[in-house]
């Protein structure tokens, strides 16, 4: 239940205070911590104790003491007589684990709670009653993030959990073995949008300091706790079409996906027909390298002959022929707004329709 590294720092805590030396066994007899001086104990008699359904025993040797959860034993304490204290270090070894495993099954509680709110599990009436119970506000204002963790969960998780820690209100789950999930509390409603950026920055930036990639989303700002699923369904939406179009950002916001947004909703055949329609048989992706980075380019400068063959460091004259060119090939003019719309539209098509093509197989 109980991690053995938290268990061990409790009893030698406790132990270095008193004195005494003092061990601690689950329930199948199993040692899981133990302090210096501590005398080994037999299996036998940790589950004798264990079976006898006390809550305490005082023998010649050692005194034992049962860490209880809802009327089940979870832990066994030992402290060992024949060093100070025993007795004393005993009950405040039993209290401080009885404190624990209140505060694990509260944060599983927690935990649970959240994961199936985000996920959309839950009936209204359920929702409230839930959050009475765990102390949740009803009415404050959050938003969901997600940080996908791209291999690293174990360390996104670490971090995602010291950085919720700073920020009260703040809750986290993982969904799966790669996303970790923030409902963040918003502090400033007024300035909700660069408070969202701040925050998300910030775990994107921790992650960044220990040489880790990271993608971070979020959605929009809701009201109350029952619309926190919407704002999880807008953070994963983000996330994806993120990948797609916006592969050179680490931070996607659900109300910034521009057109983006629209093209991930469209239907596979209907894009399939767009791209027939506007190239006949030949895709804007089965270009050269060259063409690509030229049309790219030429996007990227809104349309500026100029400034584009100076970046390209080619002559004037040769963007205009790679511009002819493309011309001939489609039958768009990218120099024309329409068509360069046409064209910058077809591109972001065609990614999208590889990345579903991926999904797929």
């Amino acid at each position: 239940m109980l991690s053995g590294q938290i268990l061990q720092s409790t009893l030698e805590d406790i132990a270095s205070i008193t004195g005494a030396g003092a061990a601690i066994y689950d329930g199948s007899g199993k040692q899981v911590g133990i302090s210096q001086g501590c005398r080994d104990i037999p299996e036998k008699r940790i589950q004798s104790f264990y079976r006898s359904g006390l809550r305490e025993l005082k023998e010649s040797d050692f005194c034992f003491a049962a860490s209880v959860d809802e009327a089940d034993t979870i832990y066994t304490v030992a402290a060992d007589l024949a060093t100070p204290n025993a007795e004393m270090t005993l009950r405040l070894v039993t209290k401080e684990l009885d404190a624990l495993i209140v505060a694990y099954r509260e944060r599983l509680d927690r935990d649970n709670f959240i994961k199936n709110l985000i996920l959309d599990n839950l009936l209204q009436i359920d929702i409230y009653n839930r959050a009475k119970k765990l102390h949740i506000d009803f009415n404050v204002k959050r938003a969901v993030l997600i940080a996908e963790s791209e291999g690293h969960e174990n360390t996104v998780g670490d971090i995602v959990r010291q950085y919720t820690a700073g920020y009260s209100g703040d809750f986290y789950t993982a969904v799966d073995e790669n996303n970790m999930v923030i409902v963040h509390e918003i502090k400033d409603a007024e300035n909700s949008a660069a408070e969202l950026a701040r925050y998300a920055g910030g775990i994107r930036k921790q992650l960044a300091d220990l040489g880790l990639s990271l993608r971070v989303s979020y959605g929009a700002v809701v009201d109350e706790i029952k619309e926190v699923s919407k704002s999880f369904k807008e953070a994963k939406l983000a996330l994806d079409v993120g990948k797609i179009f916006y592969e050179d950002k680490d931070v996607v916001a659900f109300n910034n996906l521009g057109i983006g947004r629209l093209i991930y909703q469209l239907p596979l055949n209907l894009c399939r027909m767009f791209i027939k329609e506007i190239f006949g048989e030949k895709t804007p992706d089965q270009f050269d390298k060259e063409t690509l980075v030229t049309i790219n380019k030429f996007f990227e400068n809104n349309l500026n002959v100029s400034e584009t063959s100076r970046q390209l460091f080619i002559h004037r004259n040769t963007l205009v022929y790679r511009l002819d060119k493309i011309q001939k090939t489609t039958g768009l003019d990218l120099r024309a707004f329409d068509d360069a719309i046409t064209f910058k539209i077809a591109l972001m098509v065609v990614k999208y329709m590889d990345y579903m093509k991926k999904i797929d197989y």
